[in-house]
């Protein structure tokens, strides 16, 4: 789905910067100047469920949603997508600001709040089975920090675009709140609804895109502790200011696969990768882990072969591109519910090809890093979450530190 990309009036409204960050319109101008749109976070979205409030969607409710940003800027702008809807969504109002207290709050300072613009209005409506894009909007962020988007749905929405396993806390308020400082709102739940992108102008070197499943999108790491394992090659990156950075973009969504729509669990990834990868700003380079999903459900009736000839689209799509792609192992998963013996066999065989055919560009080798030494087929016991196929906190840390930077950055 190609994303609709808008470009409107500079918003100038008048802040007070001493403790956020934010510029005044006219600062910076020369530096400006000279940098391009980067991503510094996304969320990949999904179709709702059949039930729930991703089924029902909102009415005359302010969604207030937080944005963990891998790299700052100048400028940001906002993605709000619509693919999965079937009446167009009208956007009342949208602010943002940095988030003033700790994880997890939804708390920001009124001197902070920005209004964002679409064509110079503040409301839009944004068509059935598209993304739209905010107009660009001056304002500093910092890198490895919180951008609260507060979006003001009158509705009814019906059923949502939304990435359901978000680990980071969303917030909701009854009417217009977008300039409320906090009281307002109250707990929703861990998911995103229509926020899917955050883009700032940098000086970066581009973003890199980590694509895949459950494992990529952080599946039971600590709720609003910015954990997942592309978050902790971030802070690596951030670690080497001597170099130029990167955006880091976490394009997983769970239970997702290589070749099979999965409803909530996101269209295949070989039908969404053209968005979550191509359609991304500044996309320098690409980390593909997936294909668990499609080697465990299957039991051992998928061939490699069909895993392998994937990963092919994606290395010609993304070298069409200009984009780097390194190749990530597939991480053991005996133990797990649809373990099979004649899936393990699957597995070690797409990991060899990937080890050593040389299509790739870079290969990482997650299955290394995270197995148990006395016992490969499984994760390392210090490693597991409990459920022998996701990594918990410390395993995503082992996984991020044996990505190599210079292969993505």
């Amino acid at each position: 789905m190609t994303s609709k990309r808008v470009r409107g009036r500079l918003a100038a409204t008048a802040v007070v910067a001493a403790l956020i960050g934010l510029l005044p319109a006219s600062a910076s101008a020369e530096s400006h100047g000279r940098t391009d749109w980067v991503g510094s976070w996304t969320a990949a979205v999904a179709e709702p469920r059949t039930t729930g409030t991703s089924a029902t969607g909102f009415t005359d409710t302010t969604l207030r949603q937080v944005a963990h940003l891998s790299i700052g800027g100048d400028s940001i702008r906002v993605r709000l997508s619509n693919v999965y809807g079937n009446t167009p969504l009208t956007v009342a109002a949208v602010t943002v600001a940095p988030r003033t207290e700790g994880a997890g709050t939804p708390q920001v300072d009124a001197r902070a709040l920005r209004p964002v613009t679409f064509d110079g209005q503040r409301s839009v409506s944004i068509p059935a089975g598209v993304e739209w894009w905010s107009d660009p909007l001056r304002i500093r962020v910092a890198a490895d920090s919180d951008l609260v988007v507060s979006t003001y749905l009158p509705g009814p929405t019906g059923p949502t675009t939304w990435h359901p396993a978000g680990y980071a806390t969303s917030f909701r308020a009854t009417g217009d709140a977008t300039s409320d400082t906090g009281g307002a709102f109250a707990r929703l739940d861990t998911a995103r609804y229509f926020l899917s992108g955050v883009d700032v102008t940098s000086r970066a070197a581009g973003s890199v895109v980590f694509f895949g499943d459950s494992i990529t999108d952080g599946v039971v790491s600590t709720v609003d502790a910015n954990l997942r394992y592309p978050d902790q090659v971030a802070d690596r990156l951030l670690q080497r200011p001597e170099v130029r950075q990167c955006g880091v973009l976490n394009a997983g969504i769970s239970g997702n696969r290589l070749l099979s729509n999965a409803g909530s669990a996101g269209d295949s990834a070989l039908a969404r990768f053209d968005r979550d990868v191509l359609g991304q700003a500044g996309v320098r380079s690409v980390v593909l882990l997936e294909g668990i999903n499609d080697i465990g459900n299957s039991r051992g009736a998928l061939e490699p072969e069909q895993i392998i000839a994937v990963y092919r689209q994606f290395i010609a799509r993304a070298h069409q591109a200009g984009i780097r792609v390194v190749g990530a192992t597939v991480l053991p998963y005996e133990g797990a519910g649809y373990y099979s013996e004649a899936g393990e066999a699957d597995r070690q065989a797409v990991n060899e090809w990937i080890r050593t055919s040389g299509e790739f560009d870079a290969v990482v080798d997650l299955d290394a890093a995270t197995r148990d030494p006395a016992d490969p087929g499984r994760l390392n016991p210090a490693y597991d979450s409990g459920d022998h196929l996701h990594p918990g906190d410390v395993g995503f840390t082992a996984m991020a530190r044996a990505v190599d930077l210079r292969d993505i950055c």
